[in-house]
């Protein structure tokens, strides 16, 4: 177990989505990937819980985004279904209902009403849901639940991920062991605008409606709003936080000390599952973190940060191991943050190679090892303010673009 100096008892815990008291979770196969490969995933919790959910901001919003929507909005779920292989997005007025079928059919295998099943789909756009396939699937997914791992509905959701990503931790609140778990996938088509594309992340700490709500935007925007790969933002991204109140007590409120530490915890979950999707990006070799301090605000940070993360040029170099500096000065340059020219500085895995806007000499024996490695950053001080962001991204490779243009064969 890792010690984490912010968090009072700070420790890892195995169960991924179920680590926290009260949820249980399961993932099947209901036939959408071939080779009977688990595609429909269930969390639930053993009763209608408070909850908080944020989705894409894309115009073209898949169904599920749009039933969810109406479901999350009284701060209450009970359940949460996801089916891989189908985004049910661009799928008109059937995908609507079918969305809707997926949510009657966990309402009635759990007894509880269908506005309380939060539903998201993730997989090719533009293709009718073969919802008899899940609705049929779902009696299976219940009976399977289980509170020990969240292993299979982890493996459930993944589309081109490489891995199935899930962490939870466990910490000390006003004399209560409180826990926070979570699951996410995504691998290609993320630069989530309020949310990421899929992720659940559930605690057994007592929350109202309105503090899931403030927790959960609050570590998004710091994280999944954080991350980019390829620049597009998904017409199904979806994040949902769940609270059991299973640990005991009052609820905490928004604003409180206890809060401000399960907060924190909610942080450290989301962000850790956020770096799993940019080092997991489609083809990626490495995770990069571009970190962009001392701007004249935390905004132009941001803005700095994503333009250099987003830059082809500057994530095919680090393909290549490139220590080529000039094409994150250029990023800078047409970023739209505040920027003096003859001020920033640079450095590649904690190497300068920039200062006050100019190059300097440096090893690129030493530039060229640091930058083989599996994790690279990116720093870039301005010398303006105050301001900072940090933004995970990959590098650009040939894989990519195998993947993306094979998606759908």
């Amino acid at each position: 177990m890792n010690e984490h100096p912010d968090i009072p008892g700070f420790a890892y815990a195995d169960g991924g989505v179920v680590a926290p008291l009260g949820f249980r979770s399961s993932g099947v196969s209901a036939g959408l990937k071939s080779g009977n490969k688990l595609d429909l995933a269930l969390i639930a919790a053993e009763k209608t819980i408070p909850a908080a959910a944020v989705f894409t901001t894309n115009k073209v919003a898949a169904a599920p985004v749009i039933v969810s929507r109406r479901h999350i909005a009284g701060g209450l779920a009970r359940a949460v279904i996801i089916n891989s292989a189908n985004a049910n997005a661009c799928t008109g007025a059937q995908g609507q209902r079918d969305a809707v079928a997926m949510a009657d059919a966990v309402a009635e295998a759990l007894d509880c009403a269908a506005s309380d099943v939060i539903v998201a789909s993730t997989g090719v756009i533009g293709v009718p849901l073969p919802a008899g396939k899940v609705t049929a699937a779902v009696p299976g997914a219940v009976e399977a639940l289980d509170s020990r791992s969240g292993d299979t509905a982890a493996t459930a959701i993944m589309t081109t991920d490489t891995f199935a990503k899930q962490v939870a931790i466990s910490l000390d609140v006003s004399g209560r062991r409180i826990t926070v778990g979570g699951m996410a996938k995504g691998s290609g088509m993320i630069a989530p605008n309020m949310a990421t594309m899929i992720a659940v992340i559930t605690t057994d700490a007592p929350m109202t409606s309105e503090a899931c709500d403030a927790a959960l935007r609050h570590a998004v925007a710091l994280t999944f709003n954080r991350v980019t790969v390829d620049m597009d933002t998904s017409t199904n991204d979806t994040c949902v936080l769940l609270a059991s109140g299973a640990a005991g007590g009052d609820d905490i409120a928004p604003g409180s000390p206890e809060f401000k530490q399960v907060l924190e915890a909610i942080w450290v979950v989301a962000e850790q599952l956020a770096r799993m999707i940019a080092r997991d990006g489609e083809g990626a070799t490495k995770l990069i973190t571009v970190t962009v301090s001392s701007a004249a605000s935390d905004s132009d940070a941001a803005k700095a940060a994503f333009t250099i993360a987003n830059s082809p040029l500057v994530k095919t170099a680090l393909f290549g191991n490139d220590a080529n500096w000039g094409r994150v000065a250029g990023a800078l340059g047409r970023s739209d943050a505040e920027l003096d020219p003859d001020a920033f500085d640079i450095d590649f895995a904690g190497i300068p190679v920039c200062r006050a806007g100019e190059g300097v000499a440096f090893d690129e024996a030493k530039a060229l090892e640091a930058l083989r490695q599996p994790e690279v950053t990116i720093g870039v001080e301005l010398h303006l303010g105050d301001g900072s962001a940090t933004v995970w991204t990959c590098d650009l490779t040939y894989e990519y673009v195998r993947i993306n243009g094979e998606y759908r064969s």
